[in-house]
């Protein structure tokens, strides 16, 4: 009796988890879609669009998953989504999409905040708290942020390409978007915590993974639709701002709505990867300005090393 119940809430939990996944990419396509159509009629360039209003709409899944999570009394999943989200944009996301070729200069200020956006992380993991407060200066900073780029990303009139498509329609239809985007998230925590108990996993652990490879989806499909484009600058924009929001928004936001508390388990290994991730990633935007093939082949086998050993730690 015991294990057919414990299998049927397995089933539940799978149901739930395939839900909410599905929900989140149909729902990230269709923010990010309405996004770029309302940043196009405003003449910003393809790099703002990426690093912000397509990061930002990337972004959501992890943004209504970690602050529900956090809500809920599951801080463990709220980092780890976070964590993992950055770690899966890097390893899988940029990986798949190789071979890039980026303007160094261009993706110099994105390349530093993000440096900068982790380093703050990695202090609040090894400090065990983000308070109210401390989830305020960081939302400010992602607001500075964004008003830098947009301040020095503005095109000009002649370069505004003309869409008919009226403002309030696609406003109504980026807030459905967003709005089911909440359907999704809620999905897929409780499905991942229902899961993570009938399988006896940590919630840190099924944050990292699980969730992180589900919120990171509209991450890849983005991706994946500007590699066919041949926008390089799409791709790297979209993974370095979705990385920066992930921690300036979606983290903060989570400590705004309640304390956030970090578990210590963070410091060991899980933390240091990331940082050591985001330090790899920028050396070869900055210096290099390519990441090639082989560069993705080994980022794709590492991110599966990391998965493995969440697991089997």
């Amino acid at each position: 009796m015991h294990e057919l119940a414990s299998h049927q809430l397995g089933m539940i939990a799978f149901g739930a988890i395939a839900f909410g996944v599905y929900f989140l990419v149909i729902c990230g396509d269709w923010t990010i879609d309405n996004a770029v159509t309302l940043a196009e009629k405003s003449g910003l360039s393809k790099l703002f669009i990426a690093a912000t209003i397509v990061a930002l709409g990337t972004s959501a899944p992890e943004l209504f998953t970690s602050v529900n999570a956090n809500l809920l009394g599951f801080p463990g999943i709220s980092v780890g989504n976070v964590i993992g989200s950055n770690i899966a944009n890097i390893l899988l996301v940029v990986a798949i999409a190789a071979i890039i070729v980026v303007d160094k200069v261009e993706i110099r200020v994105d390349t530093a905040v993000m440096i900068a956006a982790t380093a703050v992380m990695a202090a609040a993991v090894l400090y065990g708290l983000i308070p109210r407060w401390g989830g305020l200066v960081m939302v400010v900073s992602i607001v500075v942020y964004v008003a830098y780029q947009y301040r020095a990303s503005r095109l000009d009139e002649n370069e505004v390409e003309g869409n008919d498509e009226p403002a309030r329609k696609v406003w109504a239809m980026l807030l459905a978007g967003l709005a089911a985007l909440l359907v999704g998230s809620e999905s897929l925590v409780q499905g991942a915590v229902a899961g993570g108990k009938a399988l006896a996993v940590p919630e840190v652990v099924i944050g990292m993974t699980v969730i992180a490879f589900g919120t990171s989806l509209p991450e890849l499909t983005a991706c994946i639709a500007s590699a066919r484009r041949q926008e390089p600058d799409m791709i790297v924009g979209g993974i370095l701002g979705s990385n920066i929001f992930n921690i300036l928004s979606v983290m903060a936001l989570s400590a705004v709505a309640k304390p956030l508390i970090i578990g210590p388990d963070l410091t060991d290994l899980d933390m240091p990867f990331a940082v050591a991730v985001t330090l790899v990633f920028a050396g070869l935007l900055l210096f290099s300005g390519r990441i090639g093939r082989t560069a993705g082949i080994v980022m794709v086998v590492g991110y599966g090393i990391f998965v493995a050993g969440q697991y089997l730690a």
